[in-house]
Formats: C-alpha cells, sequence, structure tokens
C-alpha cells in the first residue's frame, strides 16, 4: 500500500541511548516513555517490520532509510547488515535503497568507515565548531571531551572516500562566535553544513541556558551568511541559505521547519512505535506500531494529518502578517511557545531571530535568483558585490588629509571622518 506522498522516517534503532551526555540533548531523557530495566535495541522482526512497511508505503522507485538516535552506531554492524538483507528481499525489482546515518563520529574506527563505504551510506557528522565550543557542551558519559575523536571519525571517513555532511548545533557556548566557527568549517573542508538552533526547555517550561538566544541567533546567521554570500558561494553548501534561496526563486523547500505544513517525517523507535516526529516523541503523538498499523496508514491517518496542517492553521496573527513568513512558515511547530508582540500565545520562540536574518538576506536572495534566470551561476554574485564594494571604499583610499572628506560634509577629510571611516 503507497503512500501518495513521499515522506521521511527517523529509525532509532537503540532508541535514545548515546555514548554522550550533551547538555542540551533533547532526547536522551526519552527513556522515561518505557518500562524499567527496557532493553533499547530494535529486535530483528521489529526491523523487518520496519523495512518492509517503509518500502511498501513509498512511491519509489528509491527508498531513504534514514537511521538516527541516540548514537546509531552502537546497534552494531551486525544490525545493518540484516538492514540491508532485509532491503533487498523486500524491494521490488529496479527499486533502490539508500541508507543515511547520523552520528557524533566519536566510534567511527576503520571497520566502521569500511562498513560504511562498502554499503555506500551517507553520513552526518554532529560537530559544534572547535574544541573548545564543541567541548563546551558535547561531552562524553564520563565527563571526558569529545572534539578530537569527533575529527578523527571525519578524516577515517574521508580516507575512505565519504565526505559527510556537518551538522552544528547553535546553542549558547557557540552563537557569540560566528565566524570563528564558520571558518572552522571553511579550514576543516566541510562541503556541507547544517545550523540546527537549540531550544531546550524544562519541566516548568523555561528555557534552559544553554538554548540560543533568539537575537543572538539572527546575529550569527546575519554575520555567517554575509561571509557566504561575499566568498564562498562555490566553496560550501550552507543548508539554511540554500533552502532560502530555493523558497526566493518559487520552489518548494525540503527543509520542514520551511515548510508550509508539516508531519510527513516521523520518527520509529527502537520497539517499532511511531511518533509524528522527532521532536513529538511523547505519548501524545504516538500513532501505532509498524507491525500493526504500518507505516502508510499512520503518515496518512486523520490525526497525522491534522498534527501537520497545524503549522499552517495555527500561526499567530502577527505570523500571518509578516513580510518574510512566505520563507519562514511559522518555524518548527515545537518552538511556538512564545507570545507574539500584541500578546497572542503559539508565537515561535525564535522569530526575533529569524525575521532578522530572512529580512536582512532579502536583497541578496533577490538578486542571485535573477542570476539564475538569466541562465548565470549564482557564484557571480560575489564578483558584483566586490566590484560595488570596491567602487564605495574608492574615494576614501584617494582622500588626502587635507582635501574634502568622501562623505559629502564639505569638510577637510583630517577634520571629519578619518579617525572614523579607514578604507579597506
Amino acid at each position: 500500500m503507497s503512500t501518495a506522498e513521499p515522506f521521511v522516517v527517523m529509525a532509532k534503532p537503540v532508541g535514545p541511548i548515546c555514548n554522550l551526555d550533551c547538555g542540551y540533548c533533547y532526547y536522551l531523557d526519552k527513556t522515561t516513555l518505557f518500562r524499567p530495566h527496557e532493553r533499547f535495541r530494535m529486535s530483528d522482526a521489529t526491523l523487518e517490520h520496519y523495512v518492509r512497511s517503509f518500502i511498501e508505503a513509498g512511491p519509489g522507485p528509491v527508498v531513504h532509510f534514514v537511521w538516527h538516535g541516540g548514537e546509531p552506531t552502537l546497534a552494531g554492524r551486525a544490525f545493518y547488515r540484516r538492514a540491508i538483507e532485509h532491503q533487498q528481499r523486500f524491494l521490488p525489482e529496479g527499486w533502490t535503497a539508500r541508507n543515511s546515518l547520523q552520528t557524533n563520529g566519536t566510534l567511527l574506527d576503520e571497520a566502521w568507515c569500511t562498513f560504511l563505504a562498502d554499503h555506500r551510506f551517507a553520513v552526518g557528522l554532529s560537530i559544534d565548531g572547535p574544541a573548545e565550543v564543541h567541548d563546551g557542551a558535547r561531552l562524553d558519559r564520563h565527563g571526558g571531551a569529545t572534539h578530537a575523536r569527533a575529527m578523527r571519525g571525519l578524516q577515517r571517513l574521508r580516507d575512505h572516500g565519504i565526505d559527510p555532511d556537518v551538522l552544528c548545533t547553535l546553542n549558547a557556548g557557540n552563537v557569540s562566535r560566528p565566524l570563528e566557527v564558520y571558518r572552522f568549517f571553511l579550514d576543516a573542508g566541510v562541503r556541507w553544513l547544517q545550523f540546527l538552533p537549540v531550544v531546550q526547555r524544562d519541566a516548568d517550561g523555561r528555557v534552559s541556558d544553554r538554548s540560543v538566544p533568539p537575537e543572538a541567533m539572527g546575529e550569527f546567521l546575519c554575520t555567517v551568511y554575509d561571509e557566504w554570500v561575499r566568498h564562498d558561494l562555490d566553496r560550501i553548501g550552507v543548508q539554511l541559505f540554500l533552502e532560502c534561496l530555493a523558497v526566493w526563486a518559487g520552489n518548494r523547500p525540503t527543509l520542514c521547519t520551511m515548510a508550509e505544513t508539516c508531519g510527513r517525517a516521523l520518527a520509529v523507535e527502537h520497539d517499532g512505535s511511531v511518533f509524528a516526529c522527532d521532536h513529538f516523541v511523547d505519548p501524545g503523538h504516538r500513532l501505532g506500531t509498524v507491525a500493526s498499523e504500518g507505516l502508510a496508514l499512520l503518515v496518512d491517518s486523520p490525526g497525522q494529518v491534522a498534527f501537520g496542517a497545524e503549522k499552517r492553521t495555527g500561526l499567530t496573527q502577527a505570523c500571518r502578517e509578516c513580510p518574510v513568513q512566505f520563507v519562514c512558515r511559522g518555524g518548527c511547530p515545537k518552538d511556538r511557545f512564545a507570545e507574539a508582540p500584541d500578546g497572542e500565545p503559539g508565537h515561535n520562540h525564535l522569530c526575533a531571530g529569524y525575521r532578522r536574518f530572512f529580512t536582512h538576506a532579502a536583497p541578496t536572495m533577490e538578486r542571485m535568483v535573477q542570476l539564475g534566470r538569466r541562465l548565470r551561476p549564482v557564484a557571480t554574485l560575489m564578483g558584483e558585490l566586490r566590484a560595488e564594494e570596491d567602487s564605495i571604499e574608492a574615494p576614501w583610499r584617494s582622500a588626502g588629509r587635507n582635501g574634502a572628506c568622501p562623505c559629502g560634509s564639505g569638510r577637510k577629510y583630517k577634520r571629519c571622518c578619518l579617525g572614523v571611516h579607514r578604507p579597506r
């Protein structure tokens, strides 16, 4: 039974179990959803149900399996060999399975990298920037630093021909250092980079000190974007920026937070339980199991359809009237716990940061769209911006101390802007 529209599943073979104890992790406490002494390992029977159900639900001919956690490498290579065997068993003729693994990288030894390369896994690697900021939150279960191990994992993957995507959380520890964080990844040769804002809340709903402040997030994104759009359009892909460009060009985003509706990204826990979303793994959003109902029925169930539609219908009035709502779409529903400026509840906590960034990026986004429509590479924009900045700076570079100030005040340069504006 194939569903009419493609969907994504984050499968968690070891549930929330991880060898790290990241201070901002939203998933570690999901152990409380299960009985005491739970064995957090997906059984072969559950794995078989999941693989078959996902293949049957998809439109094909490519079925993309995403393995997540916790830390999915804790399931062991034998688990993924069985997964591949089940995929080959249930795939219709002419169909292909692709596998992706999101990992902290600390367990990636020679055997793991050989396995991932042999079976053509795509790999996502979580790194928060330089060692100082990364190790401020991403420690192991014994309080030990993990940055060096993650970077060794990155190098081993490359040694085996795998160029991983890198996921960098934006949190209180790194958000004040935008260029340092961004240039760290550039220097490391990263080709694809995601920024994931951390919004962590306690049992009383208070936002934790490890969460990213909305205004600081906006400053971070604007600063990195300005660097990227002027120097690095052809060096590195930054997911948020490219998704914005797609929306400005009139295309649908692939990033769910920027989509008009959601509900097409399920989470499957180690015991086969299916939840509405990776960020809504809780009793109120449990849809059923892969063994009983199957994924096709669950993703198109009335409750899940309503959950997805709420992303659009639940927007605050302030959000509906926002000039950048067409690209933001109100952000992720998990973050809609703030009040809008007029006091209406259900506004996105990160609104101030996103609004600042999308407004800031608009002029150059529109210019890149126009370049694309004229069949010119968007990287052309870098040269155009340099030429414009050089033209603006030229009068300042040639200004003499006793000459007229380039600002147009009519005063001498030395008595006007000499100590304020320095030519580049």
